[in-house]
This record gives C-alpha cells, sequence and structure tokens, in this order.
C-alpha cells in the first residue's frame, strides 16, 4: 500500500491485497482486503491500518477462513465495515472489537467479489455482487437479503452505488457489459456492451450523475453518459495488462486513478490532449486495490 503524497509502505506476510478503502471518518485509516495465495486457496484477512509521521502502522486485523476480495465502510457507523469472501459470504466486523465478526451472510454460492455501502442518507443499503452471476441488496439491519438481481451471464466483478442517484446501482461483469440497476424494480435498468473483453471494475463520477467508468482486461478505460450509449466519452490506453479497478477523484471531475496487473497505477484527465498525468511503480506484483481519500487531497 503506498501514497502518492509522501507515501509508506507496510508488508502482510503471506497475504495479497484486493481491495482497500479509506474510511469516510478517520483522516488515513484504510480497510484492506486480502487473501493468501493469490486467492485460490487459503485463508484471508481484514487489516485496518492508519497513516501517522511514524509511515503505516497495523491497529488491527481479524482472520476468515477464505479469502476477503473486499471491503466497504458503513456510512452510520465510523467502526464498522463489510468484507465479501471466496466462500461466497458477507462479513460485518467492529475495527473497535478485538473478535469478530458481528455478523455472517451466506446467501452467493460462489465467491462474493465486491461489496458497497450506499451514500445515500435515510437508508442503509449494502450491495453485492457474485461469481454466482447475482448481485444482492442488504439491510445490514436484517438478517437476509432484500433483493437478488439476476441478468448478467458471466461473473460480476464490481458493484457500485451511485452518489447522486438513491437506490441505483452499477455492476460490471466477465459477460462485457456494465448495467445499471433501480432497486425498486427487479430487472435491469440499462445494458451497456462496454468492452469485447471481461470488464473488472467500474466506478460513478462524483461530479456528473450520468457518467460511469469501466476498465477492462483489454487494458482500457472507457467512461460512458447514460444517456447516450452508443459510443465511449472517453477512451484511455496505456496500461499493458488487465485494469484491476478504477477510481474517480473525490475532488476533481475529471481526475481517475486506476490499477492493473501490470504493478502499475495511473493518473489520468479525460478533459486533456495527453489524459495520462503520471505512472507509479510501486509495486513488485499485481495491484489489485486502490482508494482515493476523502480527506486529504493527494493520497491515495
Amino acid at each position: 500500500m503506498g501514497t502518492a503524497g509522501g507515501g509508506g509502505t507496510l508488508r502482510l506476510p503471506g497475504l495479497h491485497g484486493y481491495a482497500v478503502e479509506f474510511s469516510p471518518y478517520w483522516p488515513g485509516r484504510v480497510a484492506c482486503a486480502a487473501a493468501q495465495n493469490y486467492g485460490i486457496a487459503g485463508c484471508g484477512a481484514l487489516a485496518v491500518l492508519e497513516q501517522n509521521e511514524a509511515g503505516i502502522v497495523l491497529l488491527r486485523s481479524f482472520g476468515w477462513n477464505d479469502g476477503l476480495f473486499d471491503v466497504t465502510w458503513s456510512e452510520n457507523n465510523e467502526n464498522v465495515v463489510i468484507t465479501s469472501s471466496g466462500d461466497g459470504s458477507l462479513q460485518i466486523w467492529d475495527t473497535a472489537k478485538t473478535k469478530g465478526p458481528l455478523q455472517i451472510y451466506k446467501e452467493h454460492t460462489q465467491e462474493a467479489y465486491s461489496v458497497d455501502w450506499s451514500q445515500t442518507r435515510g437508508e442503509q443499503l449494502v450491495v453485492s455482487g457474485s461469481w454466482d452471476q447475482t448481485a444482492k441488496l442488504w439491510d445490514p439491519a436484517v438478517g437476509k437479503s432484500l433483493c437478488t438481481f439476476k441478468g448478467h451471464e458471466g461473473v460480476i466483478y464490481s458493484t457500485i452505488w451511485s452518489p447522486h442517484i438513491p437506490g441505483c446501482f452499477a455492476s460490471a461483469s466477465g459477460d462485457q457489459t456494465l448495467r445499471v440497476w433501480d432497486v425498486k424494480t427487479p430487472g435491469v435498468k440499462l445494458v451497456i456492451p462496454a468492452h469485447q473483453a471481461e470488464i473488472l471494475s467500474c466506478d460513478w463520477c462524483k461530479y456528473d450523475e450520468n457518467l460511469l467508468v469501466t476498465g477492462a482486461v483489454d487494458c482500457s478505460l472507457k467512461g460512458w453518459d447514460l444517456r447516450n450509449i452508443r459510443q465511449p466519452v472517453f477512451f484511455l490506453l496505456g496500461h499493458t495488462y488487465a485494469i484491476r479497478r478504477v477510481k474517480f477523484s473525490p475532488f476533481h471531475a475529471t481526475l481517475l486513478a486506476s490499477c492493473s496487473y501490470d504493478f502499475t497505477v495511473r493518473f489520468w484527465d479525460f478533459s486533456k490532449p495527453n489524459p495520462l498525468l503520471e505512472t507509479v511503480e510501486h509495486h513488485t506484483e499485481f495491484t489489485c486495490g486502490l482508494d482515493l481519500s476523502l480527506h486529504n487531497r493527494g493520497q491515495v
């Protein structure tokens, strides 16, 4: 794990990081979902890290009996996170406690690869995506899923809530489509044949409710305007292997970051004639997790 602005490194022996997410409450605090043996076999761990003057320190770690592939912070409790696992389950953890998890939800029949907590005030909703080709809607206060979304014809790698439209989320899949869903209706709202390759990641622009980005195995990033899906609004090339995760900046409407199996993190401004701003080569293995801090403008 590193940061763009005067970073640091922390090694978790025997574990490979799959996802990182900054706390919306604590500047410099990060939750990391990790797995042994590249997630193929073995156990997983949730690590809570914090950056201070000394560098990056491990505040807490929790073990799980299968790989952990994604993590999301609660939007109503500063200590709570949810992880998703290779055994198809979701785990709710209280990071202020030493033991865990608080709750386990096991409904997916294959790897749960993605989990995201809605930022909409007034409702506590979580969405998960799985290799079983379904997305599921959860209220963490309820012991079972509220709804299951079917339609993808391949593995779901990414599920992301809209930061603008309540009850709306997007999913990216191995079936080469980006789909947009509304929790009030069971069917898919929009299907975008976004790439001619598996799509591993998607994210929603923080400043435009109609703009999403996809990152795929074809090494490209594409921007999609939901009002006109015939052509991408931007097309970014530079990575040399599959793009594992992409995130829009919380501070700039046209800035985004991506990480890849080519070991790099790249920063882009799609409004510029030469959109690639920077390539960071800190890592010596696949770069799978990426997040941009809401608190510190340069922190990644």
